[in-house]
């Protein structure tokens, strides 16, 4: 049973970098054809998929995104990373790591000074 964990700081300030870790256990990152990613969902909103790394370690970017976001990966701590760029209040939302049917148990994350 594949089971992911978030972890980082549930508050960011205006204009810094937000960076969340997924930890994996019961599979490997790299197990073929397995596809990681960051999902969010702000408050009164949708999900939105934010970006994806493959088990291969090519990476994929919302278009919307792309100018903040990098998601990487440790294959020795079997986790991937998100990092956000140049937050705003905007960016304040339900962030969750995901694969397939797997889902991380969801962290806060607010944008405030």
């Amino acid at each position: 049973q594949v089971q992911l964990q978030e972890s980082g700081p549930g508050l960011v300030k205006p204009s810094q970098t937000l960076s969340l870790t997924c930890t994996v256990s019961g599979g490997s990152i790299r197990t073929n054809y397995y596809y990681w990613s960051w999902i969010r969902q702000p408050p009164g909103k949708g999900l939105e998929w934010m970006g994806t790394i493959a088990y291969s370690g090519s990476t994929y970017y919302s278009p919307s995104l792309k100018s903040r976001i990098s998601i990487s990966r440790d294959t020795s701590k079997n986790q991937f990373t998100l990092q956000l760029s140049s937050v705003t209040p905007e960016d304040t939302a339900v962030y969750y790591c995901n694969a397939y049917i797997y889902w991380g148990q969801r962290t806060q994350v607010t944008v405030s000074s």
